[in-house]
């Protein structure tokens, strides 16, 4: 299991198979997934950790898995994934967090990290979050990492607002 980050609370690991029943568990909670098209079967959560690690392998990023730094216990998935959009490949700060454990600002200090990851680390020049108009918290949290509203897409059949952060108009934070 590679860790790739660490924020003062959380531990940002590649997801394993081994994690599939926490996931599964999130990925089927209705509230965590009032903004995707439906809850996912353990099928559909197993596809999704396996597109994770296909990603790794690809990319050499994907969404990771968020575990609380103290007692290393699963909160979320955040990450760095790869989307096309309008032909182009994008670097997206993709966030989703188990609802138990909303309302910490675990999402916002996860993003922010994966935010200077992209730059620092992977040297992009552009950063993105494709965010449904209707996603008012997500918009909140990429608009406290920095992140800006764009135009506005279909993407897998469903309207998003493209949020999106350049280099050169980064917070000097380098946290959320």
């Amino acid at each position: 299991m590679k860790i790739i980050l660490e924020t003062p609370r959380l531990v940002l690991r590649e997801l394993t198979l081994d994690d599939l029943d926490f996931m599964a568990s999130m990925l089927a909670h209705p509230k965590v997934m009032r903004f995707y098209p439906n809850c996912y079967s353990r099928d559909e959560a197993e596809a999704w950790v396996r597109r994770q690690m296909d990603r790794y392998a690809q990319h050499g990023h994907g969404g990771w898995l968020a575990l609380d730094k103290a007692t290393g216990d699963p909160r979320g998935q955040v990450g760095l994934i790869p989307q096309t959009v309008d032909g182009v490949l994008e670097t997206e700060i993709g966030y989703l967090i188990h609802h138990p454990f909303w309302r910490r600002g675990l999402a916002s200090e996860a993003a922010a990290a994966c935010r200077d990851y992209a730059f620092d680390v992977l040297g992009r020049s552009r950063v993105i979050s494709l965010i449904r108009p209707e996603n008012v918290p997500s918009q909140g949290v990429a608009r406290k990492v920095g992140l800006s509203p764009g135009k506005r897409i279909i993407h897998f059949e469903l309207e998003h607002i493209v949020f999106s952060l350049s280099r050169a108009d980064r917070p000097h934070t380098t946290t959320a």
